[in-house]
C-alpha cells in the first residue's frame, strides 16, 4: 500500500507503466519541498541520486539510502557521469527572493540552472524530465519572479524530452515558510499584519501531495508533454488563511493590523536588500494578484484525494 492515506492519498496505486527500482536524479532535493520528493520517491521504489551543493549536506540527514552527488546547478562540467544511468531528472531548483550580491537570481537560479539540467540530461542520455515551476508563470507576469518561471519552462518544452510541469500555489508544511510564520506570528504577536485588504486569494496545498504527485508522474508517461496547476480543492482569502491558522491552534479569534499597501511598497523599496528585511518587491506583487487556478486535472491524473485546508492545517500544527 502507497503510504500517506492519512493526507488523502489513495492507497490504490495508479496503473501506470512502472518504471521503479530505477534511479532518478534530483536536484534542490536538499529544500523544502526536495525533502518530502525523496520520500515519495523512496516510497514508491525508485533510487534516489541527489546534487549536493557543497555545505547543505546536513539538510539530507536520515537519508542515508541515497546517493549524492557533489555539486553545483550552475556548474555542471564532469556531472554527466554521476547522472548516466538514471531514469530521469527532477529539478525542483528555485528561490522566492534573491541575493544578488551573493549571485543569487532568478535569471542564474531559474533559467540558467534549468537550461544546464537540461543539458546535462541531454549528455547523459536522460529522456524524462520533471520541473517545477510555480503558479502564474506566464510570458507577460508583472513579477520577474514569474518571468523567469516562464522562460524556465519554454527552455523544457524545448528541450526534446519527454517533460512534465509542475506549477504549485503555495505550499504548506513542517519546514514551510508560509504556514508555519504565520502561525508563530499568531502564536506570539497581540495582532498580525496584514497587508492591504487581506483580500487576496491563494490555494495552500499540503506539501506531501505536490509531493505524491511528482513521484508517480514517473510510473509512466501518462504525464509526458503536460503542465499542471497545482494547488488545495479551492481559493482562500489571506484573512480567511489566518483564520483557519486560528482554528488549527485553538485561537477563536485572530487579531490582525491592516498595513497600508502603499506604505509597504515604500519601506520594501527601501529596505528589501537588507538580510533581515522579511519582504521585496516581487512577493508583493504577486501576494497582490493572488495565486489560484483549477487543481482538478493533477488530482485525477495522480488519484490524489483533494485535503480540506483546516484538515491540513490541523495535521501541520497539531505536533
Amino acid at each position: 500500500m502507497i503510504p500517506g492515506n492519512a493526507i488523502g492519498i489513495s492507497g490504490k496505486s495508479p496503473c501506470y507503466d512502472s518504471i521503479t527500482m530505477q534511479r532518478v536524479f534530483v536536484t534542490g532535493g536538499t529544500g523544502f519541498v526536495g525533502r518530502h520528493v525523496l520520500r515519495a520517491l523512496l516510497a514508491h521504489g525508485f533510487l534516489v541520486r541527489c546534487l549536493v551543493r557543497p555545505g547543505s549536506e546536513g539538510d539530507l540527514r536520515g537519508f542515508e539510502s541515497i546517493d549524492r552527488v557533489p555539486g553545483d546547478v550552475l556548474r555542471i562540467e564532469g556531472l554527466a557521469a554521476s547522472a548516466a544511468g538514471c531514469a530521469a531528472v527532477v529539478n525542483l531548483v528555485g528561490i522566492i527572493r534573491e541575493r544578488a550580491a551573493r549571485g543569487v537570481t532568478f535569471d542564474r537560479l531559474h533559467v540558467q540552472a534549468t537550461r544546464n539540467m537540461l543539458a546535462l540530461a541531454k549528455e547523459a542520455g536522460i529522456a524524462r524530465y520533471l520541473q517545477m515551476s510555480a503558479l502564474g508563470a506566464r510570458p507577460d507576469a508583472r513579477s520577474r519572479y514569474h518571468q523567469t518561471k516562464w522562460r524556465a519552462e519554454e527552455s523544457v518544452r524545448q528541450s526534446g524530452t519527454r517533460w512534465t510541469i509542475f506549477r504549485p500555489s503555495v505550499i504548506c508544511g513542517h519546514g514551510d515558510e508560509f504556514t508555519t510564520a504565520l502561525a508563530a506570528m499568531i502564536r506570539r504577536l497581540p495582532a498580525v499584519p496584514v497587508l492591504g485588504d487581506g483580500m487576496y486569494q491563494l490555494q495552500p496545498i499540503a506539501v506531501e501531495h505536490v509531493a505524491e504527485g511528482i513521484a508517480r508522474a514517473l510510473l509512466g508517461d501518462a504525464s509526458a508533454g503536460q503542465t499542471y496547476d497545482v494547488g488545495g480543492p479551492r481559493p482562500w482569502r489571506f484573512l480567511e488563511i489566518l483564520d483557519e491558522i486560528g482554528a488549527a491552534l485553538g485561537r477563536p479569534r485572530v487579531h490582525k493590523i491592516h498595513v497600508p499597501m502603499a506604505a509597504a511598497r515604500l519601506a520594501t523599496r527601501a529596505l528589501q536588500w537588507l538580510p533581515f528585511y522579511p519582504l521585496a518587491m516581487d512577493q508583493i506583487t504577486m501576494l497582490e494578484e493572488g495565486s489560484v487556478a483549477d487543481p482538478a486535472p493533477f488530482y485525477q491524473a495522480f488519484d490524489i484525494t483533494p485535503e480540506p485546508l483546516g484538515e491540513s492545517l490541523r495535521r501541520l500544527l497539531a505536533s
